[in-house]
């Protein structure tokens, strides 16, 4: 879910998953797939770089890397 505005300055949440394309016109015009238009104040990279950052969060890829041993320097498996 990305937080864009409407031209009248109303907030919104909208999910990213259901954006078909996005045109550049003097307003930024998002078609979703449902048929739906929505025309936002944000610019089309504004709301490309929200889809990405969420994204990112939502898969974990913001987060540093898990530290796990090098092959070889686990330690032998104990009954």
């Amino acid at each position: 879910m990305i937080r864009l505005t409407r031209l009248n300055r109303a907030p919104m949440v909208l999910n990213s998953d259901l954006i078909e394309h996005i045109d550049v016109t003097p307003d930024t015009v998002i078609t979703l797939t449902t048929g739906q238009i929505l025309r936002v104040r944000e610019t089309a990279d504004e709301v490309v770089e929200r889809i990405v950052e969420f994204r990112r969060r939502v898969h974990g890829l913001d987060a540093p890397p898990h530290e796990s041993p090098a092959v070889g320097d686990a330690e032998p498996f104990q009954d």
